[in-house]
């Protein structure tokens, strides 16, 4: 790996984005560790931000614009690390590439500079399992791995500090930080791309641009590189772009593989994880182990607790119809027991199809305010199930408990995005998981 002291000092560089989740936070740091010049920029004010502000105030190296953007930020730079997010008709991402200006992002930056292998996961669905599939059996395995991308926490640039004698990278990509690996003209050396359905149809015009955002996992690989595709991004989009050689559309698991977490697309997500690590050379008995030993990620279809005889899941990471749609499918006993919380902020996608799945698998539905609920609401009016609006995410959960009866499924698989009452989805997770072990 390059000296990143070399690489930076004196550099300057803008930070588009501090945000609340410590990437932000974590980047900008080692930016002014390794000695570069740094401007952190936000449209968030001190106020929103006084958290992340305050645990960089000790480098006298860094200046903050908050509050607002200026256009002078984003020229005589030596680079731009822009958070994921950051609107694709940014007019100060415009007005950088006018100028002559390096965009990064730091996902694409550590692939790029770590000089370590990557394995990259993307996908609508499906890919924080993937990952976590992955790196519990090069775990099981032995083999040092490191997590990054799109992970709680994690800045992509403060892992370079550790990738010393790691010999491989697990990421998980949103299709924000896959525009960096575009910029980059870069891909992960084994790359998994599960599914493609409607989402973010707030940020993008259309499917046809997400899709060429996510794209950007495989279409910069070289020809030893390995590509494993789900069957919708085979059926569906890999028409879109040129074909390439050696892709892998995993096979149904063997069904003498026992899963530790439920669902058939979660049968799908092993099949892609064994495909990736049959590319990186583990053994098919080292895998099984690994598969089958798997205990699932938080916030999705995560048992959280057993209350009164009614088990209690956490599904909050499904922010789409289609991912509330999955869990339902996936507990499904025949005894249409399931008391659903849902409910946020909409982003935009066909509903109907959840609202059929409702009324087939559940008893009732107790929904937390925002603008999805609203139209949710107004579907979900011809008496076969249940259904009633309260003030907040503990409101739900209390109703829940009194309405549940022994052998009843708590489902919280929200439907929506986070943002009608929290920051953000990690923010929300937090507070249902504290309220459940509550009771």
């Amino acid at each position: 790996m390059d000296s990143m002291q070399t690489y930076f000092k004196n550099k300057r560089v803008t930070v588009m984005g501090l945000g609340l989740l410590g990437r932000g936070v974590g980047d900008a740091a080692f930016l002014a560790e390794n000695g570069a010049e740094v401007t952190v920029t936000d449209i968030k004010t001190k106020a929103q931000l006084a958290e992340s502000a305050s645990q960089l105030e000790k480098y006298p190296n860094i200046r903050f614009v908050l509050g607002e953007h200026k256009t002078g930020d984003f020229e005589n730079v030596d680079m731009v690390f822009v958070a994921a997010g950051v609107p694709l008709d940014s007019p100060y991402l415009a007005h950088a590439r006018d100028k002559g200006v390096k965009l990064v992002m730091s996902a694409a930056f550590f692939a790029e500079k770590s000089g370590i292998p990557v394995i990259g996961v993307t996908g609508t669905r499906g890919k924080s399992t993937v990952v976590h599939f992955i790196t519990h059996t090069l775990a099981q395995a032995g083999v040092q791995s490191l997590l990054g991308g799109n992970i709680r926490g994690v800045s992509n640039l403060q892992l370079l500090k550790v990738v010393e004698g790691i010999e491989i990278a697990v990421m998980e990509l949103d299709s924000w930080q896959l525009q960096g690996f575009g910029w980059a003209g870069i891909s992960p050396h084994i790359a998994v791309f599960t599914n493609l359905f409607e989402d973010h149809l707030n940020y993008y015009p259309d499917m046809e641009t997400y899709f060429r955002d996510k794209a950007n996992i495989y279409v910069h690989q070289k020809e030893d590189d390995a590509l494993i595709i789900g069957k919708t991004v085979a059926e569906v989009w890999m028409q879109k772009l040129p074909a390439l050689s050696g892709v892998k559309v995993p096979q149904i698991l063997p069904s003498d593989w026992i899963l530790q977490i439920p669902g058939e697309h979660n049968r799908e997500n092993a099949a892609l994880a064994v495909e990736a690590m049959r590319a990186y050379g583990l053994s098919e008995a080292v895998i099984k182990a690994g598969i089958e030993s798997f205990t699932g990620v938080e916030g999705r279809l995560q048992l959280v607790k057993e209350v009164g005889g009614s088990k209690i899941y956490n599904d909050n990471n499904a922010t789409t119809p289609l991912a509330t749609m999955v869990a339902l499918e996936a507990l499904d006993t025949g005894k249409k027991n399931v008391i659903l919380i849902a409910g946020g902020a909409d982003k935009g996608l066909d509903i109907s199809e959840l609202t059929l799945s409702v009324a087939k698998h559940c008893r009732q539905v107790i929904l937390t305010p925002g603008s999805g609920t609203d139209r949710l609401v107004s579907l979900l009016h011809d008496g076969t199930v249940g259904v009633s609006v309260v003030e907040d995410l503990r409101g739900a959960v209390e109703a829940a408990q009194s309405a549940a009866s022994e052998g009843d499924i708590l489902l919280f698989s929200p439907a929506f995005a986070s943002f009608a009452q929290f920051k953000n989805e990690y923010e929300r997770n937090d507070e249902f998981v504290r309220i459940v072990n509550e009771l």
